[in-house]
């Protein structure tokens, strides 16, 4: 009977283990039978994102959700597939897909601690559930995952499968593959980094937050020490190499991409322009985008507009903390609520902030994130000593403890009390002879003001906006050498468009009958009123519309002759291009050509350059008079500092509006044009005498004193029908003896005088007769 009941036991046993495994067969069957295609693997094609260069192919912006740079399994180093086969599948080119013994071994280790420890899926299941699975912990999922394991090998080779799996799988920091972490975490190529930098990446796909080196560095370290002894114990590397690496720091780079040079509002225009045209495949397809910036244009103009802006900014004075923190409510630990509070707070390159912690009279001492405590003392002070314990008249805006401010080095590397500037700046240089911009900085810091002023902002011009209107009166029939007198007026309201209005210099001061030039060169707004009059100001507000100029945007009103309409500083460059390169008109550009991926052309810009189709706008000889007397205004008028750069083939003019809230300096060299615009993003007054040759031309000296450096001066010949005479600089006049050289057309060229009057107030405009057109 117990031989019988045994028999009995055994053949049920048998039976349900064989029922279990007809049913788990089955299962298999059928889920292996609605396994998905493999043609995401056999024709891959990952999320790149999209990539902006500048015009020698360094990056400037990236934008996608997945940052990604694909390799072939050639260029992958082996120390790196060592390392990443150590820690995540060391028999991976042994097994078929399901590594039994590995299961075996991770189950004796996890019974062993007593909790899991070790995983068991190889690299082909990690590749099958990146690609087609989800995280979720079910049997049917793990089935699924060994069954795909087993087809994936099946169709591909194991070199592909690891290619596959450097490629796809995420390593934090928006970094996905390999190659993109080696850029976000050391700022190197796949194949630069050492065994150490393999070992700390090939650590991360088991948990890429919690051994990020960025975030979580003594976590990693100890992940990637895990990394060297599994390396070690499969005899990679030796008992020196391990003892040398287990204790060797690994440096970080902390910034998350490989951007060559500050050009964030370019790489946001390009952004704007691939979207509209590709949606949102511009962001996953691999788009490179290659534009005009020069590097070094680019890193000039950033560096000249953020070192003038501060020394506006540190001119008018300090004016407080930012804000002050309550630093209870970021929990008990001193350090780490510190961390915490500055984590929500960005730097602005080397602008850093900082949590004060102890302030007295001559002394502050404050916390920088990562833990480093600065003192700052003595003269390094003053700039806020108002604010200080001692001061009576800081107010609620007083430096104490919780405070939060910023924090810069100085020359001889020693921490000085800084603020972020409130005023705002543009800077815009392009060839004027196509359109190809080389520097744009659309403001102080991207990260904080996203606001392209280059493009978005419309401002008044002010006097910068003159050139435009005498270039409308030269096509009328004035010269350099007409007389127009610097004298009051006064409007209606009917006149201005809006209220009754006397016109003032900017000096205050009225010097009478002068020649055009000198009232340029002095930018003498009565005498550009007095221009517009005569001109007719519907026909300037024509004329300008050949520069680029929306009429709309210069309502017909006196005014107008003083640069009340609104422009933005890329129009402006767009018209004095047309001064530099002869009278065509050009567009700015900034997109070169557009690729794919894998560098076929898709698009590429072809430029309509003074050579090739632009249309000319005004005469040559305009172009060339009104360069002339722009060079005036560089060599003795307003923006004669710009001479400390040394070059005779520089031209101009500055711009300040009313009570000084805009001020510009737009200028030129034959090649070259670049704007500088300084202003408040909610319009209020600079200072008083913050003017364009004070706050703007040395934004646009800084800049292209540099870029100009080693460039043959360059001559301004005079074209066909342009006849230099002597005149008389007291009346215009042309005479024998006169004193000083002029231009006129030839078919304007007045006669010569044997007998000319003393000076110009002797001859009334009205009863000159022939000569009224030479006095006014």
């Amino acid at each position: 009977m117990l031989a019988r009941w045994l028999y009995y036991c055994f053949f049920a046993v048998s039976a349900l283990g064989l029922i279990g495994i007809l049913l788990a067969g089955f299962a298999a069957l059928v889920i292996y039978s609605s396994l998905p295609s493999l043609d995401a693997l056999t024709d891959y094609r990952p999320k790149i994102p999209l990539r902006v260069y500048s015009n020698e192919g360094l990056l400037i912006g990236e934008f996608g959700a997945e940052r990604r740079n694909v390799v072939k399994i050639s260029e992958v180093p082996l120390h790196l597939k060592q390392a990443i086969l150590a820690a995540e599948d060391d028999r991976f080119y042994e097994h078929g897909g399901v590594d039994f013994m590995g299961v075996l071994r991770a189950a004796y280790s996890n019974f062993s601690a007593g909790s899991v420890r070790q995983g068991a899926s190889t690299i082909t299941m990690q590749v099958a559930r990146n690609f087609f699975l989800t995280r979720e912990k079910t049997i049917t999922r793990k089935l699924s995952e060994a069954l795909l394991a087993y087809k994936i090998e099946s169709n591909l080779s194991k070199d592909n499968i690891l290619e596959l799996y450097i490629n796809q799988i995420y390593l934090g920091q928006r970094s996905y593959g390999f190659a993109a972490a080696a850029q976000t975490y050391f700022g190197k190529s796949l194949q630069e980094i050492n065994i150490a930098e393999a070992a700390m990446l090939a650590g991360l796909p088991k948990a890429p937050s919690t051994y990020n080196p960025i975030s979580n560095p003594k976590r990693a370290k100890s992940r990637q020490v895990y990394v060297l002894g599994r390396l070690h114990k499969l005899n990679q590397i030796s008992d020196e190499e391990f003892a040398a690496l287990e204790n060797q720091p690994v440096p970080v780079k902390r910034q998350t991409t490989n951007v060559t040079m500050p050009a964030e509002y370019v790489a946001e225009m390009v952004r704007q322009v691939i979207f509209e045209r590709y949606q949102e495949d511009a962001y996953s397809k691999g788009i490179k985008v290659y534009t005009t910036i020069r590097q070094q244009d680019q890193q000039i103009a950033y560096q000249a507009l953020r070192k003038n802006v501060i020394e506006y900014d540190r001119r008018h004075g300090y004016r407080g903390p930012e804000k002050q923190i309550d630093l209870r409510k970021y929990g008990n630990s001193p350090e780490r609520a510190l961390d915490d509070a500055l984590d929500e707070i960005g730097d602005s390159e080397d602008m850093h902030a900082a949590i004060v912690l102890t302030v007295k009279s001559n002394l502050i001492q404050a916390y920088r994130k990562g833990g480093e405590l600065i003192e700052i003392n003595g003269d390094r002070l003053k700039f806020a000593q108002k604010f200080l314990p001692d001061n009576k008249n800081a107010g609620k805006k007083r430096i104490t403890p919780g405070a939060l401010i910023r924090v810069q080095k100085d020359k001889n590397n020693l921490w000085h009390i800084a603020q972020l500037p409130e005023i705002e700046a543009a800077l815009v240089s392009l060839d004027p002879n196509d359109g190809a911009i080389h520097a744009l900085v659309g403001g102080f810091d991207f990260y904080k003001n996203q606001f392209n002023h280059v493009t978005q902002a419309w401002r008044q011009p002010g006097s910068s906006f003159k050139p435009f209107i005498y270039s409308a009166a030269l096509e009328k029939g004035f010269t350099p050498a007409t007389i127009i007198n610097d004298a009051p007026l006064s409007f209606s309201a009917t006149q201005t468009g809006s209220q009754a209005w006397e016109p003032k210099n900017f000096d205050g001061k009225f010097e009478g009958p002068m020649r055009m030039r000198t009232a340029l060169t002095k930018s003498k707004n009565l005498v550009s009123i007095r221009i517009l009059q005569a001109i007719g100001i519907q026909y300037a507000q024509d004329y300008i519309t050949r520069f680029g100029f929306e009429a709309n945007r210069h309502p017909p009103y006196l005014p107008m002759a003083l640069g009340a309409g609104s422009v933005t500083p890329m129009q402006m460059a767009a018209g004095y291009a047309i001064f530099a390169n002869g009278g065509y008109r050009i567009a700015p550009y900034f997109i070169k050509r557009i690729e794919d991926e894998k560098g076929n052309v898709l698009d590429e810009f072809q430029p309509v350059s003074i050579t090739n189709g632009a249309k000319r706008v005004i005469d040559p000889r305009n172009a060339f008079i009104m360069t002339s007397m722009m060079q005036d205004v560089v060599n003795h008028g307003t923006a004669a500092k710009a001479k400390q750069l040394g070059r005779t083939d520089l031209a101009g003019k500055t711009g300040t509006t009313s009570n000084f809230i805009d001020a510009w300096f737009c200028g030129f060299q034959k090649d070259l044009v670049t704007i500088a615009w300084i202003g408040f993003d909610e319009p209020k007054s600079l200072g008083n005498n913050e003017t364009g040759g004070k706050v703007a031309l040395p934004i646009w000296m800084d800049y292209m004193g540099p870029i100009l450096k080693g460039i043959s001066m360059a001559t301004y010949t005079p074209p066909n029908g342009i006849i230099a005479t002597r005149i008389s600089s007291t009346t215009g006049f042309r005479e024998q003896n006169g004193d000083i050289n002029e231009y006129f057309f030839k078919e304007q060229l007045p006669p010569l005088l044997e007998n000319p009057p003393i000076d110009s107030s002797t001859v009334n405009p009205k009863t000159s007769g022939d000569l009224k057109d030479q006095l006014f």
